[in-house]
C-alpha cells in the first residue's frame, strides 16, 4: 500500500476524559476507495475517534495523520439548518470552495436528484420532510464537495431497507469511481458486512481493536451475510470482555 493512498492514519491513539481513559492504542489507516468500518459497543468512544479525525479534540497520546484534502462527514441527526431549504442546505456547504451562487445551486439540484429527494422536495424546508428525506439531504450535503475522505457516524439508523440499499450503492458508487475513501462507524454488523473493506472491532472502554475482518466482492449473498454472523460474535465477545 503506497502512502500517497493513506488518507488517513492513526498510530498508537488514545484519549482520555479526565482520568477516565476512553480510547487505548488505536491503530488503524483508511487509503484511498477504501471504506472501513468502525464497531463495538455502546458509548465506548467510536464518536469520539470521529471528532478526533475531524479536529474537534485531539489525541492524549499517539499519533493522528489525516491528508484529506476535502473531508466530510454526515452524522445519524441530519443536522440541517431549519432555516434554510433542502436546497440551500446543500448550496451553504459548497461556500467554502467560492463558487458562484448559480453553480452551488446547480451542482446541489444535481446532487439531491442523485440521492433521489423528489424534485418537488427541494424547496422544502427541513421540517417539512420525513425522516428519510432529511437523511437524504445530509448526504447530499456531505457529498457536494465531492470529499476525498467521507466520515459517517450511524447514517442509516432507523431507515427502510429500500433506502439503505440505495444510499449504499450511492456511496459505494463514489468509492469506485472516484477514490473516495470512507471511515463508518456504525452498530449494525449487516451494514458493516455490505459496504465495507475492512471491519474492526472495538472492545468496552478502554476501547483497544480487539478484532479484524476484511469484506469481500459479495455485498448482498450469502458470503456477506456470513461475514455479518462473524461480526456479530465479535461484538458480543467485546461486550463481555473486561480490558
Amino acid at each position: 500500500m503506497a502512502m500517497d493512498d493513506v488518507l488517513l492514519a492513526l498510530s498508537g491513539v488514545g484519549f482520555a476524559y479526565g482520568d477516565q481513559t476512553v480510547l487505548s492504542g488505536i491503530d488503524l489507516a483508511c487509503r484511498r476507495g477504501q471504506v472501513v468500518a468502525l464497531m463495538g459497543p455502546s458509548g465506548v468512544g467510536k464518536t469520539t475517534l470521529l471528532s478526533l479525525v475531524l479536529g474537534d479534540t485531539h489525541p492524549a497520546e499517539g499519533q493522528l495523520a489525516c491528508r484529506a484534502e476535502r473531508l466530510s462527514v454526515m452524522f445519524q441527526d441530519p443536522r440541517l439548518l431549519p432555516w434554510r431549504s433542502a436546497l440551500d442546505n446543500v448550496a451553504f456547504a459548497l461556500k467554502a470552495q467560492f463558487a458562484s451562487g448559480r453553480e452551488r445551486v446547480a451542482r446541489a439540484e444535481v446532487m439531491l436528484d442523485a440521492v433521489g429527494l423528489p424534485r418537488a422536495s427541494h424547496r422544502q424546508f427541513p421540517h417539512q420532510l420525513s425522516g428519510g428525506m432529511r437523511q437524504r439531504v445530509s448526504l447530499a450535503r456531505a457529498l457536494v464537495i465531492e470529499p476525498d475522505l467521507l466520515l459517517l457516524d450511524e447514517p442509516f439508523d432507523g431507515l427502510d431497507v429500500a433506502l439503505v440499499r440505495q444510499m449504499q450503492t450511492l456511496l459505494l458508487c463514489r468509492v469506485a469511481d472516484r477514490g473516495m475513501a470512507i471511515l463508518m462507524v456504525t452498530h449494525d454488523a449487516r451494514h458493516a458486512a455490505a459496504m465495507a473493506d475492512r471491519v474492526l472491532v472495538l472492545s468496552e472502554a478502554p476501547a483497544r481493536i480487539v478484532a479484524s475482518f476484511d469484506g469481500g466482492e459479495d455485498r448482498t449473498g450469502p458470503t456477506c451475510l456470513a461475514l455479518a454472523d462473524r461480526i456479530e460474535q465479535a461484538l458480543l465477545s467485546a461486550s463481555r470482555e473486561s480490558p
